[in-house]
């Protein structure tokens, strides 16, 4: 109960502050501004992105483009915000030590800290989804794609599409999910929650830049990054891959490990704020 209470506290802390206005306003924006721009710029099948074409054709894979676009970097910076200011903003405001002056061990506290950072940075993603579903239903209506151009979707019916959306938002929340983490865990070791946020985008790019060094060989399989985009080809052509199971075993190592050194630390930390 009293873990509970906790994260009812911090979760109520957490929405109100104007950082995450501001973030999820911005996140809300995005789709708005993307549908308007491929309505009055339609894309050519040709010379564009398979799904941004496909985005074109109905609202029901606008989302699938607007969370492609978005979780090659806005997402990130914003997750990367929600996880590195969760303990560091806390600290950077001497706030900590009065949190740690109340009946709660610390352990709960950062156990509390990371949930609550984790569920706002998956509400983010469904910001995104939420929004782009709505803006391209109206814009491009629902109709499911038809002959010629049915092979394009791999003949997926509308039921398929928004359960295999449902399946990627799942799976993009996760992927991100170790961004969060290894901010939240520099968060726990620093009072600059500008430092661990800037940490966290820093391992994205950095995984991403070495994923692209071919001969790097097998060692680009274990980067956090290396599976990010395999939800692509289910949410497009409805075909399931081994990897998105890869992806997903090898976010929760990441997360495990991040969040399990965060909390040592912050155990043996020496609170001066």
């Amino acid at each position: 109960m009293l873990t509970l209470a906790v994260l009812r506290t911090e979760l109520v802390k957490s929405l109100r502050r104007t950082r995450t206005y501001v973030a999820y306003g911005i996140l809300l924006l995005i789709p708005i501004i993307m549908a308007v721009a491929i309505n009055l710029n339609p894309p050519d099948q040709r010379g564009e992105g398979r799904l941004l074409y496909l985005a074109s054709q109905t609202g029901l894979l606008l989302p699938g483009f607007a969370l492609r676009v978005t979780s090659a970097f806005m997402l990130v910076i914003v997750v990367a915000l929600f996880g590195g200011d969760a303990i560091a903003g806390e600290a950077s405001w001497g706030n900590l030590r009065y949190l740690l002056m109340r009946p709660v061990g610390r352990g709960r506290l950062v156990f509390s800290k990371f949930v609550v950072a984790v569920f706002c940075a998956w509400v983010a993603v469904v910001v995104v989804v939420l929004t782009a579903l709505v803006v391209g239903s109206i814009v491009f209506g629902t109709d499911a794609i038809g002959p010629p151009f049915s092979f394009l979707t791999g003949g997926q019916s509308n039921g398929d599409i928004l359960y295999h959306l449902l399946v990627s938002t799942a799976y993009v929340s996760w992927s991100l999910t170790g961004v969060v983490a290894f901010s939240f865990m520099v968060s726990c070791m620093t009072d600059a929650p500008f430092g661990a946020i800037f940490a966290g985008v820093g391992l994205y790019f950095t995984s991403l830049i070495l994923d692209a060094i071919s001969s790097l060989g097998n060692i680009r399989y274990v980067l956090p990054t290396h599976y990010f985009d395999r939800w692509v080809d289910l949410l497009t052509r409805g075909q399931w891959a081994a990897d998105l199971w890869r992806g997903v075993l090898l976010q929760l190592v990441y997360v495990l490990v991040f969040f399990f050194i965060g909390l040592w630390w912050f155990r043996r930390k020496d609170i001066k704020s």
